[in-house]
């Protein structure tokens, strides 16, 4: 994840909620599918890694303390608009 751009970790990020989410809409449904159980705790783990790695080279991906940081550099990176 490190060898990563910063425009393919928030593609994979993207993807990776996708799933999550879609998964997480068919277990309210299907709650004992075990394979997708698995899937989902898969995913989620993987996502939360991407987040870490994201994170950790970027700086933060959300504000109101969803991506806490230990520099306190909230504005790591250029602006959208420099």
């Amino acid at each position: 994840m490190k060898d990563m751009t910063k425009c393919e970790l928030l593609k994979k990020i993207s993807e990776y909620q996708f799933v999550t989410v879609e998964l997480n809409l068919y277990l309210d449904t299907h709650p004992c599918d075990a394979d997708a159980r698995n899937d989902y705790l898969y995913y989620s783990t993987k996502l939360c890694e991407l987040i870490e790695a994201y994170e950790a080279q970027y700086g933060p991906l959300m504000n109101f303390g969803h991506s806490p940081t230990e520099t306190g550099c909230y504005v790591c990176s250029e602006w959208p608009w420099d």
